[in-house]
């Protein structure tokens, strides 16, 4: 366990994340951002407004909003890094690398923000940090991705992203109902001055 002074996320001290824990987290990041690149294909799509793989990414962010509940911002980022970078070799192989590039950056940018907003309000309501973080970070990913993926393309890139981004705020709020479940089992944050406890 290593004491680390943090000036942005300070006055908080958190659960070290274990290897295993971090192994775990990590496996399901890889898994479902490598399924969601490989289903956002336009064989995939339901509809002219909808991709399967709108489906199965917002769980990305109940993994990210889960692990800084209990392990705090700076193990979140972590799995976040590290998640990315081994997802975008195994999407650059269930994908296209147009797509691959165009998930990298829309998972970091977003899952950065979920990050930082749920952390800002994570002593409010139970449900509010996960909620705003997930719809916030859901509107940054969902526009991002689908204009770096099919602008030009002749996909009719921005009628799925409003889909997609429908689906996902819809699931934003379903999501709720197991984050309150899981979260019982999760440690909470306790309030030290200056300090968060965190691994390497």
């Amino acid at each position: 366990m290593s004491q680390v002074q943090d000036t942005h996320f300070s006055g908080m001290q958190f659960e070290p994340i274990r290897p295993h824990q971090r192994l775990i987290a990590l496996a399901i990041m890889c898994a479902l951002v490598a399924a969601s690149n490989y289903f956002v294909q336009p064989q995939f799509h339901i509809n002219d407004w909808l991709t399967l793989g709108a489906v199965t990414y917002p769980v990305t962010f109940l993994v990210t909003d889960l692990m800084n509940r209990r392990f705090g911002p700076q193990a979140a980022r972590r799995i976040v890094y590290w998640g990315f970078a081994a997802a975008l070799i195994v999407s650059i192989y269930l994908s296209t690398p147009r797509i691959a590039l165009a998930s990298g950056t829309a998972f970091l940018l977003a899952h950065v923000l979920d990050i930082f907003v749920f952390h800002r309000l994570r002593q409010q309501a139970w449900w509010l940090a996960p909620l705003l973080a997930g719809v916030l970070a859901s509107v940054i990913d969902t526009f991002v991705f689908f204009a770096v993926a099919f602008v030009g393309t002749g996909v009719p890139w921005f009628t799925l992203t409003l889909g997609d981004l429908l689906l996902k705020v819809s699931l934003s709020i379903m999501l709720l109902a197991p984050f309150r479940a899981l979260m019982w089992n999760l440690g909470t944050a306790k309030p030290k001055k200056n300090m968060v406890v965190s691994s390497d």
